[in-house]
């Protein structure tokens, strides 16, 4: 059988992207990302959105207008250029205890699990697809993911599949992407540690948390209202 041709192939997937409401220029841009790799890569790139003005939760193409995300926002936005490789765009939800929560995107490749991350820090970032199933990728997020001294990773969500929302909900949308966040809070969710378990865990010490004190973006600087005053 002959080998599909490369254009061929980038037509179809940036017909696919504008099949779910982008702009050609903006299917264009994620088509290019072939690879999940790759499609980390570029999620990467994106500045870190700081929420200035407050609570956000963008679709795709707001964040590829605005050109910062979090990471709800980047798992989005990974998810919508697994799609148009021809994968699932398939988003994991991590629930934390006095913590934020922190959203993948999910790929397979020859059985196993890998993910898709937009952080700030190099820990919650991307798994190369080695992992058997979501609860060994989620582990491999456990010692990392913290708040001060304390391990705060509790529990991982299924798998929710985008395709089963109206893409206008999460791609195109332009307000905040209420309903998928609720199809994340109310996806069913798996303890990773018991309770004694947890009455056990280990505080970081003073050299994880110098480490994670390394950021990609650093924050804005707050508004110095006297100054702008004057």
């Amino acid at each position: 059988m002959k080998a599909a041709n490369p254009v061929d192939r980038m037509d179809v997937q940036i017909n696919r992207g504008m099949g779910l409401g982008l702009s050609r220029g903006a299917a264009t841009k994620l088509a290019r990302l072939r690879t999940p790799e790759r499609i980390q890569d570029f999620i990467s790139a994106i500045p870190i959105n700081f929420e200035p003005e407050g609570d956000t939760a963008l679709s795709v193409a707001e964040v590829l207008k605005q050109n910062r995300a979090h990471c709800f926002e980047g798992a989005l936005v990974a998810a919508c250029a697994l799609y148009q490789s021809g994968q699932p765009p398939l988003l994991m939800d991590m629930s934390a205890c006095e913590d934020d929560d922190h959203v993948l995107a999910i790929f397979r490749r020859g059985g196993c699990w890998g993910a898709i991350s937009k952080g700030n820090s190099v820990w919650l970032r991307f798994r190369d697809p080695i992992y058997r199933s979501l609860r060994e990728l989620a582990m491999s997020y456990f010692h990392e993911y913290g708040l001060r001294r304390k391990k705060t990773l509790r529990s991982y969500s299924a798998a929710v599949d985008l395709r089963q929302m109206d893409s206008a909900l999460w791609v195109t949308h332009a307000g905040f992407c209420q309903e998928v966040i609720d199809r994340l809070t109310c996806a069913r969710h798996y303890s990773l540690i018991s309770t004694s378990q947890e009455r056990r865990l280990r505080c970081r010490d003073d050299m994880e948390l110098r480490i994670e004190q390394l950021r990609q973006f650093e924050p804005p600087a707050p508004l110095n209202l006297k100054s702008v005053e004057q």
